[in-house]
């Protein structure tokens, strides 16, 4: 079977062996191929509603790079035209400052609401308030990757390629100018931040993957050595636990194919040794963050507990994840490539929506709450902390390969007083929907519908019959309460395809089938030809033609049929096989006669001298009745053009003394001649010349060379059918007199 998502299983009842399948969908695999509106996958693999997602407009900018939370709203970071915005609750766009630099790779906002931007490549931050943007730190490195305000509302800066973390005083009108190094990483890039309210440091790295932590003496460890070379986004609870997203992906914003060679610091700024720092492997390809040589997933969150344990929390395989953002007492985790948004829920993570934009680039949470931003095709939505009042799931477009008839779709879930589940389906034979396919059709349920507990089973049987289906589930909270469905299964039966006879072949007279591990030096056989090396024919291993396990040998008497028979419902088949004599008419048709039946092989060999000399017709019946009964069965027949069965060997017609030989004619009733071979005073068998040039009829003149006054001539005739007869030539024609 079929079918699009690949985590389903495929069950059959043998009773009959095609009797009634099973689709199954029990976890979030099962269901991700879906289109998802209102209503995502729990950790358990049921559908329930989802977090109310507001998308609160589309952004004029092509790109989005950051975000942070502002008490009207959320400060954005864009590209490529280096603009500030300020989206607000409502979704209108402020501009808060086009910067001379094409990129803000990342934006603060500190508690009096003074806007920082930092800028790329070239890399600069600007001061935001006022309505005026003034340059405020240079600290001349190539890319500015993070910023955050310390417990002490300090300014604290990630660059790269020179790996360090800055810190600039933010107290006063003027700027600065100038910033302290707080450390210079052992990396390529300081990728990400978060600041502690006791004053440390959490940084992630990008090259070696690194999460170190600063303390507010200036000590420095190490929390986590990753196997994925860059860490793109931290968050922590109020507990003390850190979720850190790590990265070894194409989509990153980093070019992690070089080799930098870096001073070492002890932290005080002043370069003590020299160090490599080797990203990616000698030879390989790196794209993004991601060589060639890495076979990881692309994406995995972790948490680090402040015991120094870590715990992997999700696993994204082919999901870039930009950005995690821990709020309200929830994890939220935004990922790229289909847009797909991520809630922590208990043990396991929820998917809540997938957004049209297929990149969440960013998460912040501001004065009018929480908010996700995407790019490729930049837009803001704003996340809710209640589930949506109603949702609807439609499940992708089930194959079940050929036109069947539905049963039923039973499901196990729960519906709490005042919600509900409403199913619908509809069905046709075209691979996509389109007006040939039925109306939605709005099921009930038909059993086990109140009971808790129990399974709700529908009945589909006023669905009509298709090769395609299609469900879909409506879900209606009540009072923040949230219905749920899972362990989907949909029963159908295909209807019965009329098996199909491929080809079906008649082997040449005396040819049978064996299978390939029959050993002729043990077991008795025929050979498939006689030698002419004298003319006594001894045994030997006859020529063989390899049919995947069979091969073919010489049986005298024996015809052979082979066939091959396909079924598009993978039913059982049988065959039967048949044979009559040529001759049936409009007003007289001859019988059939049985063979054998109820074969399950592809080829039958059989004794044909039971068959009087004549032509016949040869029928191969195949039914599929042992795989469904014989009420729903259907039969396939086959006749084979007309076939010769001939035992009879040729006769001597007449012959006649010529100068240098003998000139003789034979013909043959039903084969034409194949072989003419003579033999003078017991010597080699010579072939005969055919008078005409070739020896292809049922009557032929034939040319035998003597010379001499030979004592014995024998003459060896061998038809189509390997019917042999040898005559003595001189007892049937006297030489001339020398």
């Amino acid at each position: 079977m079929v079918f699009g998502l690949v985590s389903l299983a495929c069950f059959s009842f043998d009773a009959l062996a095609a009797e009634v399948e099973i689709y199954r969908a029990d976890s979030r695999q099962a269901l991700a191929k879906g289109d998802f509106d209102g209503v995502g996958v729990d950790p358990r693999g049921r559908l329930v509603l989802a977090r109310q997602v507001t998308r609160l407009g589309g952004l004029e900018e092509p790109f989005v790079f950051a975000a942070a939370g502002h008490r009207d709203g959320w400060v954005v970071g864009t590209g490529s035209g280096g603009k500030v915005l300020l989206v607000k609750a409502d979704g209108a766009t402020e501009l808060l400052a086009t910067l001379p630099e094409p990129q803000v790779f990342a934006v603060a906002v500190d508690g009096d609401g003074t806007v920082y931007a930092a800028t790329s490549p070239d890399g600069k931050v600007y001061r935001l308030r006022d309505g005026e943007a003034e340059p405020f730190f240079e600290p001349q490195e190539t890319y500015i990757w993070d910023l955050a305000i310390d417990a002490q509302g300090a300014l604290l800066v990630a660059t790269g390629l020179d790996a360090k973390l800055y810190r600039v005083q933010t107290s006063g009108r003027k700027t600065s100018g100038r910033g302290e190094v707080l450390y210079e990483v052992a990396d390529v890039h300081l990728r990400t931040l978060l600041p502690r309210p006791d004053g440390s440091v959490v940084m992630g790295t990008a090259g070696q993957g690194l999460i170190l932590e600063r303390s507010p003496k200036g000590d420095i460890r190490t929390l986590h050595d990753a196997t994925h070379p860059e860490i793109v986004a931290l968050t922590a609870d109020a507990q003390g636990h850190i979720y850190a997203a790590l990265l070894a992906s194409e989509a990153s914003r980093l070019d992690l194919s070089a080799t930098v060679t870096k001073a070492k610091t002890d932290g005080d700024g002043d370069g003590d040794g020299v160090m490599t720092v080797t990203v990616g492997e000698t030879g390989e390809t790196t794209i993004g963050s991601r060589s060639a040589g890495f076979k990881g997933a692309r994406s995995i969150v972790i948490e680090l507990d402040p015991a120094g344990g870590f715990e992997e929390l999700s696993r994204f395989v082919d999901q870039t994840v930009h950005s995690v953002l821990f709020h309200d007492g929830e994890l939220w985790i935004g990922t790229g490539e289909e847009g797909r948004l991520y809630r922590r829920q208990g043990e396991g993570v929820m998917e809540e929506r997938q957004l049209e934009e297929k990149q969440i680039v960013a998460m912040a949470a501001g004065g009018a709450g929480l908010a996700a931003l995407t790019a490729n095709g930049s837009a803001a939505y704003r996340l809710g902390a209640k589930p949506v009042a109603e949702g609807t799931y439609t499940s992708e477009i089930l194959d079940l390969e050929e036109m069947s008839r539905l049963g039923s779709f039973q499901w196990q879930g729960g519906a709490p007083r005042g919600s509900a589940v409403e199913l619908a389906f509809r069905s046709g034979l075209s691979s996509l929907p389109d007006a040939t396919w039925s109306a939605w059709r709005d099921l009930p349920c038909t059993e086990g519908c109140d009971t808790a507990g129990r399974r709700r089973e529908v009945s589909l049987a006023e669905v009509p019959n298709g090769r395609f289906v299609q469900w879909r589930a409506k879900l209606t909270g009540h009072q923040g309460v949230s219905p749920s469905l899972e362990v989907v299964e949909l029963s159908y039966r295909q209807e019965n395809q009329r098996p199909r006879i491929a080809e079906l072949e008649v082997l040449a007279p005396g040819e049978i089938l064996v299978s390939s591990s029959f050993n002729p030096t043990n077991q008795a056989y025929e050979p498939w030809s006689p030698n002419r090396e004298s003319i006594f024919t001894t045994l030997e291993e006859g020529d063989r033609k390899e049919t995947s396990s069979l091969k073919t040998l010489w049986k005298r008497g024996y015809r052979t049929l082979r066939w091959k028979a396909e079924d598009a419902n993978d039913d059982t088949l049988t065959y039967h096989l048949e044979v009559r004599p040529q001759g049936s008419t409009e007003r007289q048709e001859l019988p059939w006669m049985s063979i054998a039946e109820d074969l399950d092989t592809s080829y039958l060999s059989f004794d044909s001298s039971v068959l009087p000399d004549g032509i016949y017709h040869f029928r191969l019946s195949v039914d599929d009745s042992a795989g469904r009964g014989d009420a729903d069965a259907l039969v396939a027949r086959q006749e084979t053009s007309p076939v010769v069965i001939d035992h009879s060997p040729a006769q001597w017609l007449r012959g006649r003394a010529v100068e240098g030989g003998f000139e003789i004619e034979a013909r043959d009733a039903l084969s034409p001649l194949r072989q003419a071979d003579y033999s003078v005073d017991g010597g080699a068998w010579r072939q005969a010349r055919a008078v005409d040039g070739l020896l292809d009829g049922r009557r032929e003149a034939l040319r035998l060379e003597v010379a001499g006054e030979p004592r014995i001539v024998l003459l060896r005739l061998t038809d189509a059918a390997h019917n042999v007869v040898t005559f003595n030539v001189l007892s049937e024609v006297k030489p001339p007199r020398r």
